[in-house]
């Protein structure tokens, strides 16, 4: 049970730290509202997050000699953290109101940067951190 308890615990905080990182990244970017750029700016630096993360948690070992259980990681930052700075929920209403103003070459260009840069910065992320493991550490 305390486990449980431990794992609501790391989702709220990442949660918490995730939608404010989000909010003040759109309060950052949003300077016109013709195109949602801070939305396409969270979910994409998200999935670049996501990637690194997921290589990390991939590969436990660092986890341990960090002395850091992976699952409390991934609780943190993949569903909490990310799970609240990425959203497809704003994405589907920034995409509705773009159709709606009859900006259908905008809202076509905003799915398909989220979608395809989207898979792309995860791929990235994965394979920088995978990349910069691999480099032999100087001593």
């Amino acid at each position: 049970m305390r486990i449980v308890l431990w794992s609501y615990v790391f989702v709220a905080i990442g949660g918490a730290l995730g939608a404010m990182a989000r909010f003040a990244l759109n309060v950052m970017l949003q300077r016109d509202i013709a195109f949602p750029w801070g939305t396409l700016s969270a979910n994409l630096s998200g999935c670049l997050a996501m990637g690194v993360i997921a290589h990390l948690v991939a590969s436990s070992a660092w986890f341990n000699e960090a002395g850091i259980v992976p699952d409390q990681y991934r609780l943190l930052f993949a569903i909490g953290f990310c799970g609240s700075f990425t959203t497809l929920s704003a994405l589907v209403m920034e995409l509705h109101t773009m159709l709606q103003r009859n900006e259908i070459a905008n809202s076509f260009a905003y799915l398909m940067a989220t979608m395809i840069g989207g898979f792309a910065c995860f791929y990235i992320g994965f394979i920088a951190t995978r990349t910069l493991r691999s480099l032999p550490v100087s001593s």
